[in-house]
């Protein structure tokens, strides 16, 4: 049941971060639960060492969402950058 939460949470925290970064035109729904879930990961490496805070996709919380969309955005970030060589 945990791994069907994640997606749930996953897609809509890659469907926020995708909004957030204008680049929702080109994601679709499989990328968004990638991207989401991906994010999950990054934002509790980020998260847990600097500000003692630990998020979990897999049972629902709006920690675990918010360190999820940030990890997103983190994400969609690094990829704007190598695509086109900057942040938009």
């Amino acid at each position: 049941m945990g791994w069907i939460i994640a997606l749930i949470v996953g897609g809509v925290a890659g469907w926020l971060a995708s909004i957030v970064m204008n680049r929702n035109a080109s994601m679709g729904i499989f990328w968004n639960i990638v991207v989401g879930c991906v994010g999950s990961v990054v934002g509790n490496l980020i998260a847990g060492p600097l500000l003692g805070i630990n998020g979990s996709v897999q049972t629902f919380s709006l920690v675990g969402l918010a360190i999820a969309v940030v990890g997103a955005v983190v994400l969609l970030g690094v990829v704007n950058l190598i695509q086109r060589g900057r942040v938009r």
